[in-house]
């Protein structure tokens, strides 16, 4: 396989037909990813037209659901309609602040699309996940590009990363705080093991005083000196507690 070829594989929600976006190389097999799914086979012309079909029908679907749950009035919000490539099941994606009792919605779609369907909740990540966009780096959400699983992410990561706590800079589209700051922690958390903590009193070469800032990437504190109102600007090696 190469990259930009169609190619059939298998997923979690059964056979589906992908784009290789990346070129083939060797890579050790305690680097490979967890759940890795083999590729069956290249595409055919025939592979091509089948997706285009299945396009069609989600489509269909996502209209007809947005229309049954506006005459419900279902507390709910359809964000994306899959549809397996052979056919054999429609999977709904929608949020809601609540569980939502949509055993006649599951009713209306089974007796219009005749195969079996699935609808699945899913919280305000994953949606981000899926709708995509650009965040305030001016990247693609790291979900939705970098990182395979949407791990916890907590306040204290914002705090290691002496990030500011205003909730307009951490969160992200999805109005949760943003995944980068998950994606990065492990590397601040190795940084921050030699150097002392905001707050420590040390000794340095021109005498005692107080950490008041760290800068980790170039392993250096800034220390206000006791004996004045200077400031230094003191690396590993000058330091002593």
């Amino acid at each position: 396989m190469e990259k930009n070829d169609e190619v059939i594989v298998n997923t979690e929600n059964g056979i589906s037909m992908g784009t290789v976006i990346a070129d083939v190389k060797p890579v050790p097999i305690y680097q490979l990813p967890t759940g890795l799914k083999n590729i069956i086979r290249k595409a055919t012309e025939e592979d091509v037209k089948i997706r285009k079909e299945n396009e069609t029908l989600e489509q269909e679907s996502r209209q007809f659901c947005l229309e049954k749950i506006r005459e419900r009035n279902l507390p709910m919000k359809l964000i994306d309609v899959e549809c397996s490539f052979d056919k054999s099941q429609i999977i709904f994606y929608f949020t809601a602040e609540n569980r939502v009792d949509f055993r006649e919605l599951v009713k209306d779609l089974v007796q219009r699309f005749k195969i079996r369907i699935e609808l699945r909740q899913i919280g305000a990540r994953h949606e981000a996940r899926m709708i995509k966009g650009l965040g305030i780096c001016g990247r693609e959400v790291c979900c939705a590009s970098l990182i395979p699983n949407l791990d916890r992410v907590s306040v204290k990561m914002a705090k290691e990363q002496s990030v500011s706590l205003n909730p307009e800079k951490i969160s992200g589209l999805c109005g949760r705080l943003m995944c980068c700051l998950s994606f990065e922690f492990d590397v601040y958390q190795d940084l921050k093991k030699n150097i002392p903590k905001s707050g420590k009193v040390i000794n340095t070469a021109e005498g005692p005083g107080k950490i008041i800032r760290q800068n980790i990437f170039k392993g250096e504190v800034i220390v206000v000196l006791e004996s004045s109102a200077f400031f230094a600007s003191c690396t590993r090696d000058r330091l002593s507690s």
